[in-house]
């Protein structure tokens, strides 16, 4: 149970952790890139703004004079202009100009050979035919913009920029993996200080109900006794008889906490058994009480299933969902299966009852919690049985739960079969 509890406080811990640095990441990145991306724009619509074509053959690009004016006038006081600074002068522009009937006026490939004019014009070409005025063409930026008498696309090679922010991305993904590593360390280690006082309260409470079960077995019996004695000298008596019917009940309760303490304490011995037959032998053995109760058990068992357990504890398991189906069910019929499902055992009773919530089925395996109150003193029944079968469960390795739906509840054990 503490284990799975650890379990959860870390995969609570990693998840928010998870969660945190996935969407810090992306704010990070989605921020950078579009931070880039418009700079990069801007960078681009400056070099098509100083962009001069003279004469038939053209002109590359002129430098600005010094007194120019950047593109939404003077540029903020302390910062040079656009195309004065050192990213605008260090970025790689190309550009293709097209006459009016289509010819290539202009190449500029910005004193770089990473394109070809020809390859430049096939793309200035492509960008044409597709009718749009700016966007991305593989990993450059492209602009179109009409001059006088001539068309100019100009092209802003992001290979740089976006090989940066490939970097950034996968620096910050190693040192967020590793830190997270870290932190899961760190988890361990905070959950097993966060679960340890409460292991230790748990064992405290399992040994107080086995050392006061032990306790007062022998007082019941001594009671017990004098009783049987006394009523033999006396004859009936009324406060005799609730004395020892009381007493009767306290030595029921009294064998339940024992039965507990065994179940989540006692090292008992484990061998290969028949699950089928002892589940077999559970219900034929409830077929009686089933029908003083206007009840009748349906076996569906399959046949030669094996598993790794103890006999006794196997067996107390079945009958204590037996037991608790046929004093709860609303119905006639009471469902008992028992089949395989890949390496591990399934065994279900279902039973007629009313829905219960989820926050009841979270305490139902509880001790001495009961969903009906008003039958809480019904025989020698006090909360305890179900916590019994959740104990045996777990040590044989297996899980149990309960489901409830249309008028059905379903308790569901799962235990490993025994390999061959």
């Amino acid at each position: 149970m503490f284990r799975k509890t650890r379990i959860r406080i870390i995969v609570s811990i990693m998840g928010s952790l998870l969660l945190l640095f996935t969407v810090t990441l992306s704010v990070i990145m989605l921020a950078s890139s579009r931070e880039i991306r418009q700079r990069n724009t801007e960078m681009l619509e400056r070099y098509v703004e100083l962009y001069h074509l003279e004469g038939e053959a053209g002109l590359p690009p002129v430098p600005p004079p010094d007194d120019a004016e950047g593109p939404a006038g003077k540029p903020p006081q302390g910062r040079p202009p656009l195309d004065q600074e050192a990213g605008y002068q260090l970025s790689t522009f190309y550009s293709v100009a097209f006459g009016e009937d289509g010819s290539v006026l202009d190449i500029s490939d910005g004193g770089k050979e990473v394109y070809s004019g020809e390859e430049l014009s096939g793309i200035a070409e492509a960008i044409l035919s597709e009718g749009r005025s700016s966007g991305r063409w593989e990993n450059l930026t492209y602009i179109v913009s009409p001059g006088p008498g001539f068309t100019l696309v100009a092209f802003m090679d992001n290979t740089v920029s976006e090989s940066s922010l490939s970097t950034l991305l996968r620096n910050m993904l190693m040192m967020g993996g590793a830190a997270l590593i870290l932190l899961f360390f760190f988890s361990l280690f905070l959950s097993g200080r966060i679960v340890r006082p409460l292991e230790e309260n748990d064992r405290r409470q399992r040994q107080f109900i086995s050392d006061a079960s032990h306790e007062l077995k022998t007082p019941a019996a001594v009671i017990s006794a004098n009783a049987e004695i006394l009523g033999r000298e006396i004859g009936e008596n009324e406060w005799l008889a609730n004395i020892m019917y009381e007493n009767e009940r306290m030595g029921g309760l009294v064998t339940q906490l024992l039965d507990l303490s065994r179940a989540e304490n006692a090292q008992v011995p484990m061998e290969s058994l028949d699950f089928s037959r002892i589940a077999a032998g559970e219900a034929l053995a409830f077929e009686s009480l089933a029908f003083d109760r206007g009840r009748e058990i349906q076996s569906h068992i399959r046949e030669g299933i094996q598993v790794t357990g103890n006999r006794t504890q196997l067996a107390q398991l079945v009958s204590v969902l037996l037991d608790n189906a046929v004093r709860h069910s609303t119905g006639r019929e009471i469902e008992v299966s028992l089949k395989t499902q890949g390496h591990a055992a399934i065994l279900t009773v279902v039973n007629d009852g009313g829905e219960i919530s989820r926050e009841q089925a979270e305490h139902l395996f509880d001790r001495f919690y009961r969903l009906d109150e008003a039958r809480s003193s019904e025989g020698q029944h006090y909360g305890l049985g179900l916590s019994i079968a959740r104990a045996i469960t777990e040590k044989h390795g297996g899980s149990i739960g309960v489901t409830s739906h249309e008028g059905k509840v379903r308790f569901t054990v799962t235990l490993p079969v025994r390999k061959s």
